[in-house]
């Protein structure tokens, strides 16, 4: 071993030891939002997540589950340890690939490395390691249990292992390294796809080696050649062996009368007998690059097979079963993730454009009697002429998306976008915003973890912040260090290494640049997107490593003794890393913060027992899926996805049992909610039942697909419709009696039937099967509705709703005005006092970003105010008292600052007579809703929803403090909210 390689390992197992050490001291202990707790969860029992799945990801998270030897609430730290191992590696390898590439720059034998060198390549691969180690979006994957730390860990071993092989002189070695990379590849399909992307950059190292002369037709020609195989994998291995082995399966079934799986089963044996044969019949002949090429296809097949386990568990029906891809045909589908539909790429129609017509596409099949039956096909809609254009960047079907889109562009209802307009939209938000915004995240400075946050240059540090920004943990300026750092090393490779900056170059775009053309986001997204981008801040890096060469360099003139110009360019250099890891811990310790998995046990908690739940989106549903499904919590409680419900799979296993809750009471038959049927009901109203229809008869002939509420489409099929905007549901008096389900004071409303108005929408098949289960179930099973879904999602009914905590009981009695339901107050208070958890929420030194400040801290205090006022109105002083010092103690400001929902604690303080602590509270959320203002009306910089928000605290406090006698306070309070009105009118004018 050389001394290069003593030193080289050594320094890079160090850094190694300092990423791990760093993910293991900030690492989130549970289930963290968004699909954390899906992943988790189905790690822990190899369940089948949602598409295309992560199954090699899933394997290694069940071998990590076992490490809690039994302790349930340890599951998610160890699957979470996955994340941290595979992001220490990372960086592991990351240090290797730049010393690598730093040998060929300072381009002399390792033998003739001077101490001076050696110092410069470990200073130049700890740098830029360190860079990437506390880089702001690579840290926040590598402490949680998604699939973006191990998809980063395969993207750098490829890297590496591609330049290194890239210095193998013997044949034999180079081939087994090439397919050792072709099996690294195909793991990395089990995890994500990202890794695909640096293909066709890493084919020009295979050019450029076996061609010593290279030639730009030359270099063009791999590249292609790259793209070729990128293409081979991504659409003729991944979707399209499967696809081809259902038409083999179809063929067999239908037309020979074969059981089934036998046209797989012969598919399998065909092709794998032909891949031996290749493979045999290439080493006799002693063709090299043919059997080089084989084996390394096997090899990639050999890593993809992971994708068996999908198909396993599928067939075992367990109780997260996305897609249910349980034979190929399914399978297919979940691997092209149909369920989320398509944007079109490089040739297509607008948001303006509108379709004309509909044809038949690809045939969609069901097993029915030992066959293959063709149930619908898939729509292809044809748009009205002139209506595509080249690179269509703004197109979605979304509403809302719709008007974001006219909001940026300026466009009026019946105006098209230009093609100006179309790459202006692509180049300010898609590249601007989604992806460049995100890079100076990481290498010049971020302003806060705010959503839409923008960022900080070094002149910032002299602005004249609001609180909300200055003392955000988030707020860290770099002062472009780490982006002039990097600048630097791409000189030093432009003039020693011009064919490994272009790799790189190329590398850099094709996961960055060219991820954003691919993926077309749209003008909104349920949260920052930047995670997707760490491919190209991991290329970067390697350039803020290089860049310690430049310094090097510079100081040539002033330092003369090479060792110690080493010493300080690498000291100069390792300023940058350091400061980005002092800036950035703070915002990336998760350590001790547990309320993702306190809001799940608490929206169970305010259910009854055996209840059924409607929930929303990931952060509503994962996180319940979670504490079922690995602590066992509340199992009696059925989670209902509406986002899953307008799926005829999770309908279906909506009526099986599930631990201990049972089968739903749902009364279609899987003929009437099957994909293509009824998946939107259109509102056409009927004149002899415009004053209202009994919603049992009505679902009865929904389900017997009965002509009289049925119309035309233009396809010749005919669907069901909504034949009246007003329903109602008969009610057995005596039989809700018994239950005992209503409050005393809520049973002289109890009637004989319940009637409202749903509207005059369309509805959506998720809206038909809750109608369905609420009509069958007949109030025996407790039906819930979370308080954070959307307004549309309560189907009118929330005057026949009852708020128990979190969530609002569906009861068949209507109180009079009580349009947001009516607080149960004897529940509500037991739930919200004895029944909730609320672990380190008073932590000030616990980090709560913006997902935590949203949805789950809403929710708790606009519980808690409902609470409060209910107890208040009803004369019950002292237990309004307690809740309200309850909620003011579990989320104090020093931890969870005060929100629009606290303003609104200001008046029951003073009703309660807690007049110092009111005016303590008005005192300081006025001087921010001051500050904030002030500071957009100075700057610009914001948006619109937050100075409303602002200006609502604003008056909210004022009318809390004139409704109280309050002059004093009156006054005070007044003359800010006139200030900022009057000065918001002037910008207005």
């Amino acid at each position: 071993m050389t001394r290069f390689n003593r030193f080289n390992n050594l320094s890079g197992w160090i850094v190694f030891a300092i990423a791990l050490l760093t993910y293991t001291l900030t690492i989130e202990p549970t289930a963290s939002f968004w699909d954390c707790g899906e992943f988790i969860a189905c790690a822990f029992k190899l369940q089948v997540p949602h598409p295309p799945g992560a199954p090699f990801f899933l394997l290694v998270g069940r071998l990590f589950s076992l490490l809690s030897f039994g302790d349930l609430t340890q599951v998610a730290f160890w699957v979470n340890m996955v994340s941290v191992l595979s992001s220490a590696f990372t960086i592991l390898f990351l240090f290797w690939t730049i010393t690598l590439l730093g040998r060929k720059i300072i381009n002399k034998p390792d033998a003739d490395l001077s101490t001076s060198d050696l110092i410069l390549l470990m200073g130049a691969g700890a740098v830029g390691a360190l860079a990437y180690t506390w880089s702001d979006s690579f840290w926040f994957s590598a402490v949680e249990a998604e699939v973006y730390g191990m998809s980063s860990f395969f993207t750098a071993i490829v890297i590496w292992a591609v330049f290194k092989w890239e210095r193998i002189t013997n044949e034999a070695d180079e081939n087994r390294w090439l397919i050792l990379i072709a099996y690294l590849v195909g793991l990395s399909i089990g995890v994500h796809l990202l890794n695909l992307v640096t293909i066709p950059a890493l084919a020009l190292v295979y050019y450029f080696k076996k061609y010593p002369n290279p030639s730009l037709f030359g270099g063009i020609l791999s590249f292609g050649a790259g793209l070729v195989v990128l293409a081979i994998i991504n659409s003729g291995i991944i979707p399209g062996l499967p696809s081809v082995a259902g038409k083999f399966e179809i063929f067999f079934v239908n037309s020979l009368g074969l059981p089934y799986k036998s046209g797989v089963t012969f598919f399998i044996i065909l092709f794998l007998g032909a891949l031996v044969w290749g493979i045999r019949y290439s080493h006799q002949k002693q063709k090299t690059v043919l059997n080089v090429a084989l084996l390394s296809l096997a090899f990639v097949l050999v890593g993809y097979a992971c994708y068996l386990m999908v198909l396993v568990r599928a067939n075992y029906n367990p109780p997260i079963n996305e897609n249910d891809p349980n034979d190929v045909l399914s399978f297919v589908s979940y691997l092209k993730r149909e369920q989320y539909g398509s944007r079109p790429l490089l040739y297509g129609p607008t948001f303006v454009s509108r379709p004309v017509s509909q044809k038949r596409g690809a045939a969609m099949y069901r097993k029915q009697n030992g066959k293959y039956e063709i149930y619908d096909y898939r729509p292809e809609y044809e748009y009205e002429p002139n209506a595509n254009i080249l690179l269509p960047r703004m197109y979605s079907t979304q509403q809302n998306h719709v008007q974001l889109y006219r909001q940026m562009t300026g466009l009026v209802e019946g105006q098209k976008p230009t093609m100006a307009q179309n790459l202006g939209f692509m180049f300010s938000y898609q590249i601007g915003h989604m992806y460049w915004r995100y890079f100076l995240w990481n290498f010049v400075g971020r302003e806060s973890d705010e959503e839409g946050a923008g960022n900080l240059l070094p002149w910032s540090a002299s602005k004249d912040y609001p609180s909300k920004i200055a003392i955000n943990k988030a707020h860290n300026n770099f002062y472009m260090l780490p982006f002039i750092l990097g600048l630097l090393g791409i000189v030093a490779q432009y003039f020693r290494r011009r064919r490994d900056l272009l790799i790189l170059g190329l590398l850099f775009f094709l996961t960055g640049i060219a991820l954003v053309i691919y993926l077309n986001s749209p003008p909104t997204e349920p949260r920052e997107r930047d995670y997707i981008y760490v491919g190209s801040f991991y290329i970067f890096c390697m350039w803020i490593g290089f860049g310690v060469l430049s310094i090097a360099d510079g100081l040539g003139r002033f330092v003369k003794n090479g060792t110690a110009r080493a010493g300080l360019a690498t000291a100069l250099a390792l300023v940058v890393p350091i400061l980005m890891g002092a800036k950035g811990w703070d915002n990336h310790d998760r350590s001790n913060r547990y309320h993702s998995v306190d809001f799940a046990k608490n929206l169970l908690n305010s259910c009854a027992p055996n209840a059924i739940i409607f929930t929303g989106g990931d952060n509503d549903t994962f996180p319940l899926w979670y504490v079922q499904e690995v602590e066992g919590f509340r199992t009696d409680v059925r989670v209902c996805n509406l986002s899953l419900l307008g799926t005829d799979w999770y309908i279906s296993q909506m009526k099986r049992q599930t631990y201990e809750s049972e089968p739903l009471p749902i009364s279609l038959e899987k003929e009437n909610y099957i994909f293509g049927k009824n998946d939107i009901v259109p509102f056409y109203e009927i004149p002899g039942v415009r004053n209202g229809i009994n919603l049992k008869e009505y679902l009865a002939l929904v389900k017997q697909e009965n002509r009289a509420i049925q119309v035309p489409l233009t396809s010749g099929d005919m669907t069901s419709i909504l034949p009246s905007s007003v329903l109602f549901l008969p009610v057995d008096v005596e039989a809700v009696r018994s239950m005992n389900i209503l409050k005393p004071d809520l049973v002289p409303f109890l009637r004989d039937s319940i009637s409202w108005t749903i509207g005059k929408n369309d509805l959506f098949k998720s809206d038909l099967i809750m109608l369905d289960l609420i009509a069958t179930n007949d109030w025996k099973r407790p039906i819930y509705f979370s308080s954070t879904l959307v307004a549309s999602n309560y189907l009118s009914l929330k005057e026949y709703m009852q708020l128990e905590g979190y969530a609002y009981r569906l009861l068949p009695v209507r109180v009079p005005n009580a349009t947001d339901g009516y607080v149960n107050t004897d529940i509500m208070y037991d739930n919200l006092m004895n029944k909730m958890f609320w672990r380190e929420l008073d932590n000030p030194n616990v980090y709560y970003d913006n997902t935590y400040l949203g949805s789950p801290v809403f929710t708790a205090r606009i519980a808690f105010m409902r609470l409060v006022g209910q107890l208040i109105a009803e004369g019950k002083t002292e237990e309004a008292k307690k809740a309200l010092q309850k909620s003011l103690a579990t989320m104090p400001d020093k931890s969870i600052p005060y929100d629009q929902i606290s303003a609104n604690f200001i008046r029951p303080l003073f009703e309660l007579g807690e007049n110092k602590q009111a005016l303590q509270i008005a005192e300081t959320m006025a001087k921010r809703a001051d500050e904030n203002l002030t500071f957009f009306r100075q700057t610009g910089i914001g948006n619109q929803r937050d100075t409303n928000t602002d200006l609502y605290i604003l008056q909210t406090i004022v009318m809390a403090c004139r409704d109280s006698n309050q002059t004093e306070a009156t006054t005070k309070f007044d003359a800010i909210f006139q200030k900022h009105i009057a000065g918001f009118n002037v910008m207005g004018q």
